[in-house]
């Protein structure tokens, strides 16, 4: 790092706070960082348990899973980590949800392994199916969850690191203008490398999307593609308004307010000083 950017953090990030700032900076990067992995956490459980009908005009729909909902939620928060926090922060709390990821495949293999009270074939050692063919409750969704976690875990950490080397890059280019430029620029690229991964993971992978057999199976997983970027692009578009006024509110909050459109440089790596 050089003298004049070291300057700048400096200058950004003065030696004494106020306590009471201190602690209105530690409690917004708490919430955010809670938002972004309780969504996380939710969203990989969720999965693709059930697809929900978002827009229908006449014949078209857009069909996408439910646990994407809340989805567009976590590149917000990644995003205002990024700018109110700096790179640093948001990329420990990318790696954080990675942990979180791991916690949540334990959790349900473990769930799964220990004994319970599930009647068992006695000839198949397997578990009894209902008389529609499904399994107990529980293991449909682990067996839904393991394939989600594993496909959201390979394209979760491509695509948030993706958008934060990407908000910071046009954070510089741009000499710290335009945040709407790097708030859609960022997230509209991570989003296509996210969706296309998952969707293309948890068929090849996991194999529990509800692919007909009897339809092309490209055109089908490139409708996935189009259905659950478009839902996300739409979401990116809609929070450039409340980005820029979370932006504009807790900069002045947490009194950095001096560094917020104008700054060339990224935030402090500390946020908390």
């Amino acid at each position: 790092m050089t003298a004049s950017i070291q300057d700048s953090i400096s200058d950004a990030a003065p030696s004494f706070v106020p306590e009471h700032i201190q602690e209105r900076r530690t409690v917004v990067f708490l919430v955010l960082a809670g938002l972004f992995l309780g969504t996380l956490g939710m969203l990989n459980i969720l999965g693709i348990s059930r697809f929900v009908n978002v827009f229908t005009w006449k014949d078209f729909a857009v069909t996408v899973a439910v646990g994407a909902l809340p989805y567009p939620l976590t590149f917000l928060c990644t995003d205002l980590i990024s700018e109110l926090y700096g790179r640093q922060r948001a990329n420990q709390v990318v790696w954080v949800g990675l942990l979180l990821n791991l916690w949540i495949i334990f959790i349900v293999w473990l769930g799964g392994v220990l004994p319970g009270f599930e009647t068992i074939d006695p000839i198949t050692g397997e578990l009894v199916r209902d008389v529609a063919g499904r399994l107990p409750v529980f293991f449909e969704i682990r067996n839904l969850t393991f394939g989600a976690v594993t496909a959201s875990m390979v394209a979760y950490l491509t695509a948030q690191f993706v958008d934060v080397q990407l908000f910071h890059f046009w954070k510089e280019l741009t000499q710290g203008k335009y945040l709407w430029l790097r708030n859609n620029g960022s997230t509209l690229v991570s989003q296509l490398v996210d969706t296309s991964a998952v969707v293309l993971i948890t068929h090849f992978f996991a194999g529990v999307l509800p692919i007909d057999p009897d339809q092309e199976l490209w055109t089908q997983l490139l409708l996935f593609i189009a259905y659950g970027y478009g839902f996300k692009l739409v979401a990116a578009l809609l929070d450039t308004g409340p980005f820029y006024l979370c932006v504009y509110w807790l900069s002045k909050y947490l009194h950095l307010e001096s560094a917020v459109f104008d700054s060339s440089v990224d935030r402090p790596s500390i946020p908390f000083r």
